[in-house]
């Protein structure tokens, strides 16, 4: 017999090979592609604002100051904002939003008589336009809470390992790192001559 001497072994697998995996759906594969940047809090606030202003200055140009148009726009940048804000920041989301819909509403006011007249203008504009002001603040709300709970129970189901966040409690040593020396303590422990 062939190779009866060599030790090969027989491994069998338990349960579904990988290739038996159904295709994620042309949805999922699409939003897969998608790019993914992480944007800190200010990151994220100057995207939301430079976006809305372009879109209230196109809007101004193209539709003459649409409030639809202008509110139909708004709820995908805010969830956009809400995806592309890194973990540690989510929280600013659900605020940079309203503020990005405040820039966003100047080009659309249609103020006139100076800056008193544009800033009514534009406190008129928000308060009219409340209703997709909310909305969109809840979208970025909702993605936000949604990714924070994610990333909770992905923390929650790591081990704590040397690597984790109770190795980096215990000190250098203890992560396989070199153990640091204090001088001082060690110029405490000299013999005296």
């Amino acid at each position: 017999m062939e190779g009866a001497g060599t030790g090969a072994a027989t491994v069998y697998r338990v349960g579904a090979p990988a290739t038996a995996r159904r295709p994620a759906p042309p949805v999922v594969q699409a939003l897969r592609r998608l790019p993914s940047p992480r944007l800190t809090g200010l990151g994220a606030g100057l995207f939301a604002a430079a976006a809305m202003l372009v879109v209230g200055f196109l809007d101004w140009l193209v539709l003459d100051g649409s409030p639809l148009a202008f509110g139909l726009l708004f709820l995908p940048v805010s969830a956009l904002t809400a995806l592309w804000v890194r973990t540690a920041d989510l929280v600013t989301a659900p605020i940079a939003v309203p503020i990005a819909f405040a820039v966003g509403v100047v080009p659309i006011a249609g103020g006139t008589g100076g800056f008193g007249g544009q800033a009514m203008a534009v406190v008129t504009a928000l308060a009219v336009h409340a209703g997709w002001l909310y909305g969109g603040t809840l979208i970025a709300g909702v993605i936000a809470s949604v990714r924070k709970a994610r990333d909770m129970g992905r923390r929650r189901r790591r081990p704590a390992g040397p690597g984790g966040p109770a190795g980096a409690a215990r000190g250098p040593a203890a992560s396989g790192g070199p153990a640091r020396r204090n001088p001082a303590a060690a110029r405490d422990r000299r013999p005296t001559p």
